[in-house]
């Protein structure tokens, strides 16, 4: 099989397209033949030994695929060969087969396309479980989404409508804001590029707090990180709560005084810790998410697509920050 490996740290380019052999599966697990696998932010982060996970190498990023069970190891129940399913390898899904454990493998819909089906857990299972099971979004609040026009940003964009919140979407471009408008904002705003001097995060907040309204936010949703979260949980409402979900700007330093004076709470999102603690109540999420698409109230943005060859292309795209939507290499 073909598979792209990373086999020094180092950025996109540094990645080869190499041939391997077929993988097989052990106890538990699942050989899939992968149809599509989707980009996000870790991608771009563990080939350069910078996230909190590193494998051994050589490895192939990818941990997030969608594609046909070939063939399953001992004591696998769940799914059979020919199932067509999205599965959640740590590593190894740019490439034409990986395996993964079976336990974790959900069925898709054969109405589903393999592009959709890989590009649709890791953004909408992050932001169900941030807006459902730690904000506790309801109906008639006000949810303010930073980079809004990204994956998770458009699933939070998308949930939070859902859920009967009014939404404001915070991005770094016109273009952008359009997309978000089109997914179901109610607003959005466009924010100028950092860092920022005093002066200059003072004039963001200002900028967020016209956006949301004199009440604040009740709920904020950031995925950015750096200067922009300070200004945006100046932002917030009495009693509101700041999603904390990924750092692509830096990571922030808040100061703690603005939960005190705001009554406020700033709540940890990890998708894959409350998937490993939880899994029923990860599987309640799963079949919600799945109605949803069915009735057409999700639907992932794939912007771009590439193909196996042009995997370091598509991380680079997303490591430039200029994407939109999901990025997903699609595999024949």
């Amino acid at each position: 099989m073909k598979a792209i490996l990373s086999r020094e740290p180092g950025p996109p380019e540094t990645l080869t397209l190499e041939n391997l052999p077929d993988p097989k599966p052990g106890k538990g697990e699942a050989l899939i033949a992968v149809k599509a696998c989707s980009i996000n932010y870790p991608d771009v982060l563990i080939i350069e030994d910078k996230y909190q996970f590193k494998p051994p190498r050589p490895f192939s990023p990818g941990a997030e695929v969608a594609g046909v069970v070939e063939a399953v190891g001992e004591g696998v129940t769940n799914v059979k060969p020919g199932d067509r399913v999205i599965a959640f390898p740590s590593v190894g899904g740019l490439a034409e087969k990986v395996v993964a454990h079976a336990a974790g493998c959900i069925p898709m819909p054969d109405a589903m396309p393999f592009e959709d089906g890989a590009a649709l857990m890791l953004t909408y299972g992050t932001s169900i479980h941030a807006l459902k099971d730690r904000a506790k979004l309801k109906a008639g609040e006000t949810l303010l989404v930073l980079g809004a026009a990204g994956g998770v940003g458009l699933a939070a964009i998308e949930l939070g409508k859902a859920t009967g919140a009014r939404v404001v979407a915070a991005v770094s471009s016109q273009d952008k804001a359009d997309l978000c408008l089109a997914h179901g904002a109610d607003s959005a705003v466009v924010y100028p590029a950092g860092p920022f001097d005093k002066d200059q995060a003072k004039a963001l907040a200002a900028l967020f707090k016209d956006a949301v309204g004199p009440n604040g936010a009740d709920v904020i949703y950031d995925p950015v990180g750096g200067d922009y979260a300070e200004a945006a949980l100046r932002a917030i409402a009495w009693e509101g709560r700041f999603l904390v979900v990924g750092f692509p700007a830096g990571i922030p330093k808040i100061p703690l005084n603005l939960t005190l004076l705001k009554g406020c709470q700033i709540i940890g999102v990890f998708w894959g810790g409350f998937v490993a603690r939880d899994p029923k109540g990860n599987a309640a999420n799963v079949r919600e998410l799945m109605q949803l698409y069915a009735e057409g109230k999700i639907r992932p943005e794939v912007s771009e697509r590439y193909t196996l060859a042009q995997a370091p292309q598509a991380i680079a795209r997303l490591a430039s920050r200029q994407a939109k939507g999901k990025i997903v290499v699609t595999i024949d």
